[in-house]
């Protein structure tokens, strides 16, 4: 498959759009607590097709990998980092603690939610970072085609 998910990628690379059907999502709602009476208790899942998910990982791949190399990453950053992690965070955080245990100086810490904080980052804000960041011009305007004019439908209990 990857010969044919590669020349997929050349070619929405190179005619700068991304199929219509790429852009339709469905949300499922998942439980991930006790009580389903709870909205709170629920989750969702958003399904695009297969092609597009593993194009995604593609462009993913290669935001991480450029940045990486040129250190546009602050090294605190754990999320979203290949071996690190929200864990690797909080061993690093507790780390820090333990080492100043035995000092007399104050620790101050700030713990921010970012809960839901990708669904407010404005489109126009985020295709500038990358543009700035030294991503090609190609793969921010594929990031913007696939931002925009995008379909979503929730299914619940089977129906859409």
């Amino acid at each position: 498959m990857t010969p044919y998910l590669a020349r997929l990628l050349e070619i929405t690379l190179k005619n700068a759009t991304i199929p219509r059907d790429w852009k339709i999502a469905i949300v499922v709602h998942i439980c991930n607590g006790v009580y389903r009476s709870a909205l709170s208790n629920f989750r969702h899942i958003i399904s695009t097709t297969l092609v597009c998910k593993q194009l995604e990982h593609v462009i993913a791949g290669y935001l991480r990998q450029l940045w990486d190399k040129s250190d546009w990453i602050y090294e605190g950053q754990h999320g979203f980092r290949k071996g690190h992690s929200c864990e690797s965070q909080v061993i690093r955080m507790c780390q820090d603690i333990a080492k100043t245990l035995g000092e007399e100086v104050g620790i101050d810490m700030i713990i921010i939610d970012f809960t839901k904080a990708f669904d407010l980052v404005p489109h126009n804000q985020l295709l500038t970072n990358l543009a700035t960041s030294g991503v090609d011009a190609r793969v921010v305007v594929w990031v913007s085609e696939f931002l925009v004019d995008r379909k979503q439908s929730v299914r619940i209990g089977g129906q859409l």
